[in-house]
């Protein structure tokens, strides 16, 4: 039995590890993968983020999956996937700092120039 517990354990520390194991610094680009309207209606801060917010920030870009949860996708520079980090619990101002969290900044419009 104790010969289980230290398996799992095992198993689990390593799981923690392969997650959280990259640097800010290796985060090329990320990706939101949402589906446009059913659970995305549900959620009206969210919704107000991917549509209006997420655009505006470099290297990140929303594709709409019928049925997909929304989630945020960090990827490194060949695309593989480093971590994904559901956004449905998150208000709108949560998103916005999750993502300049990661590293990302909103684009420079020629407003701004």
């Amino acid at each position: 039995m104790a010969q289980h517990w230290k398996i799992l354990l095992l198993v689990a520390c390593v799981t923690i590890v392969m997650t959280a194991a990259y640097e800010k610094s290796d985060i090329a680009s990320a990706r939101i993968e949402s589906c446009r309207g059913c659970s995305l209606n549900r959620l009206p801060e969210v919704k107000s983020f991917i549509m209006e917010d997420a655009p505006k920030y470099e290297r990140l870009e929303v594709k709409f999956i019928s049925g997909a949860d929304p989630e945020l996708i960090l990827l490194d520079s060949n695309d593989r996937e480093l971590e994904r980090l559901l956004l449905s619990r998150l208000s709108r101002s949560e998103c916005n700092d999750l993502v300049q969290s990661k590293g990302f900044s909103k684009k420079i419009t020629n407003s701004e120039f």
